[in-house]
């Protein structure tokens, strides 16, 4: 068919010519299997159209969603040591560590920032779950300490908004050992009388809700989000016993007085701002 091919304008290849389609192009609900286009789910703030499950979003998203439109400072992340207790598992640490970096293009688990909130200025410190499951390091605790004594300079509001599953094994007492460190900073805020507000979202689990994530001074979680110390299915298998329908999830612990409010994504930026100016006795009229 070589002639075939001689023949064929350069202009009509172009046309037949195999196009290549983005690998991000359509997202799948984790939670009824919809495909949504790429663009439909930006425009509602990464929230399924049709069952409304909110699905996980990257740091850098989550501070576009709350923060003013160019008020975002990023804050560098203080450098730890990379593999101190030389872990190896299928794979070593360090390697894990540098696939995880070249794949997500960040440089560990937590995004550290300042903005303004309806202008109000604030500090936020974002877990991004696909950094290794926004797992709890030395990386993490560190920035989110800075994050914190960043907050205490700038005396305004601290938010953390969590999406983790926990302690990072690979590192052992290294990672167990910011759950006390972060919890002593925070002492810190109260002491100042500085605002801080918790934002759980899908998944909050392990040695995070064991310690700061469940310190604040308000507790929001979008809907339907899991939140907990140990998986469901590891609590069933360790009691023997069917858990009530929704254990877990912000609703029942909502319910049970856990936290103090559930709130849709796209009213989270209001709330918070209601919330600040609560906290701090503004005058001015609140956002609704």
């Amino acid at each position: 068919m070589s002639w075939l091919k001689n023949i064929v304008p350069p202009g009509l290849k172009k046309i037949f010519k195999r196009r290549e389609v983005p690998d991000n192009l359509w997202l799948k609900c984790s939670a009824c299997d919809s495909m949504i286009f790429h663009k439909d789910a930006e425009d509602s703030l990464f929230v399924c159209p049709e069952c409304d499950f909110h699905l996980k979003v990257s740091a850098e998203i989550r501070f576009q969603q709350l923060f003013d439109e160019g008020s975002i400072t990023y804050i560098d992340c203080p450098d730890v040591p990379k593999d101190p207790l030389k872990f190896k598992d299928q794979k070593r640490y360090i390697d894990r560590l540098k696939e995880t970096r070249s794949k997500t293009n960040k440089k560990d688990s937590i995004l550290i920032g300042s903005g303004n909130i309806n202008t109000q200025q604030a500090v936020m410190a974002v877990h991004d779950f696909s950094f290794m499951g926004g797992s709890l390091g030395m990386a993490a605790g560190e920035s989110i300490i800075l994050a914190i004594e960043e907050a205490l300079k700038k005396k305004c509001p601290f938010i953390l908004c969590a999406s983790s599953g926990g302690a990072r094994m690979q590192e052992g007492i290294l990672s167990l050992m910011q759950m006390p460190r972060t919890t002593v900073m925070l002492q810190s805020l109260r002491e100042e009388k500085l605002p801080y507000i918790v934002l759980l979202t899908n998944p909050t689990t392990g040695g995070v809700t064991a310690s700061y994530a469940m310190l604040g001074d308000i507790h929001i979680a979008e809907p339907k989000a899991l939140i907990g110390f140990a998986g469901p299915r590891v609590i069933e298998n360790t009691i023997n016993e069917n858990l009530p329908e929704g254990f877990q999830k912000s609703e029942y612990l909502l319910d049970h007085g856990m936290i103090d409010m559930v709130v849709h994504r796209k009213d989270l930026k209001e709330m918070i701002t209601n919330i600040i100016n609560i906290l701090f006795n503004k005058e001015e009229k609140l956002h609704r």
